[in-house]
């Protein structure tokens, strides 16, 4: 078939460039060991960064969510599919954020979407972070806005494309915690700025949430600045380890976007064990300041130890290390290397970031023991010693 030559030779081209995808498969629970493809190794490269998508109160959670309502919500909310724990995580999640509300989407991705083409349109302009995930430049292209994109964590970039616009409405959009790199923006300044140039400020904290910040509400929370940003994204399924996201503002903002985000209004609820277990670990996340603490210790741990190593590491700060090898193919064979020593930890690459910028995305667990990063230390050090 032509779609199967068409296909074929799109593939062989991404391999030659070292930029092919494939899946690996895991055996039993997302845990600091898993079984790879058959093989025992030490899991860093998840996000379940606190450990709690196999913690036994939020597996009893979801258990017993299952047994009381059901395995699945029936429909979108918006024709059979609301039910009452939904209405209750949404309140739990406005709290958490310091906002008036919240509402529940199905990811991440349908949350930037719905939210971005839902605040801005045709006659309206949008200010992207050069580094934004793909679901916040999809929502981006999908509003029909003008876009305008700020070099990385630029003020001075952002403020002139401000200064330049006329249009109707701005918004300025960035993550909080940048999901490949690891660093953090400059929220403050970015406040400024909006207030400035009447700009609606969005921030996507799906690698903040539940991990900095007081109680772990984010970098927003961390710098006082709830009621300074219009719209806060959030997911569940990264530190709070299970899955869907929220989107918390103000009312109007959350009862605007139930009623336009397409996103939320065409896609089925999610399922009651999925909120039941978010709800458990939302719990465990604001009270557990220890389980915090480890993460961020466990970080450091690898970062000084990669440092010595001689490894080019991303900006302190953060419980997200980028390694930097430059060249994808390279990236591909040291993540190969590594889990023939068992460290599962995945070569990142274009256009998952820039050309040029390939990198081993190394994410630490707060269940991680000292042991198990002595033993990823070890295994670094022995295959960079091979490799560069």
């Amino acid at each position: 078939m032509v779609i199967d030559d068409f296909a074929g030779c799109e593939l062989e081209a991404r391999r030659a460039a070292g930029l092919d995808r494939r899946i690996r498969w895991i055996d039993g629970a997302q845990d600091t060991w898993v079984t790879v493809d058959g093989r025992r190794a030490l899991l860093l490269c998840s996000n379940n960064y606190l450990g709690l998508a196999n913690h036994p109160a939020v597996r009893e959670a979801a258990a017993k969510a299952a047994v009381d309502y059901g395995a699945g919500a029936g429909a979108s909310r918006l024709i059979s599919g609301s039910m009452r724990l939904h209405r209750e995580l949404e309140e739990q999640l406005a709290a958490f954020k310091g906002t008036d509300a919240a509402l529940l989407f199905n990811s991440g991705y349908h949350a930037n979407v719905g939210t971005i083409t839902t605040l801005v349109g045709n006659g309206d302009a949008v200010f992207s972070d050069e580094l934004n995930h793909a679901s916040i430049i999809d929502g981006c292209r999908l509003s029909g806005a003008c876009i305008r994109i700020y070099q990385h964590n630029d003020v001075e970039h952002l403020d002139a494309l401000l200064a330049g616009t006329v249009a109707r409405r701005r918004l300025v959009v960035t993550e909080s915690v940048f999901s490949m790199d690891g660093d953090r923006a400059p929220l403050t300044a970015i406040c400024d700025l909006a207030e400035r140039y009447n700009a609606m400020v969005m921030v996507d904290e799906a690698h903040a949430t539940g991990v900095v910040g007081p109680e772990g509400r984010g970098v927003i929370a961390a710098e006082g600045l709830q009621h300074r940003v219009a719209v806060q994204m959030g997911t569940l399924g990264k530190a709070l380890g299970t899955f869907g996201a929220f989107v918390a503002g103000s009312r109007a903002v959350t009862d605007w976007l139930l009623n336009t985000a397409r996103s939320f209004v065409y896609t089925t609820a999610l399922p009651p064990p999925v909120v039941a277990a978010a709800a458990a670990a939302l719990r465990i996340a604001r009270t557990d300041a220890e389980r915090r603490q480890r993460l961020h210790d466990n970080a450091e741990y690898l970062r000084s130890a990669f440092e010595q190593l001689g490894l080019r590491v991303g900006a302190r700060g953060t419980h997200i290390l980028p390694v930097f090898i430059s060249d994808s193919g390279h990236a591909v064979r040291i993540s190969e290397r590594l889990l023939s020593e068992g460290v599962f930890v995945q070569g990142i690459r274009p256009p998952t970031v820039p050309a040029g910028t390939a990198r081993l995305r190394v994410t630490p667990m707060s269940t991680h023991k000292a042991e198990d990063l002595a033993f990823a230390v070890e295994a670094f050090s022995r295959v960079f010693a091979e490799e560069l």
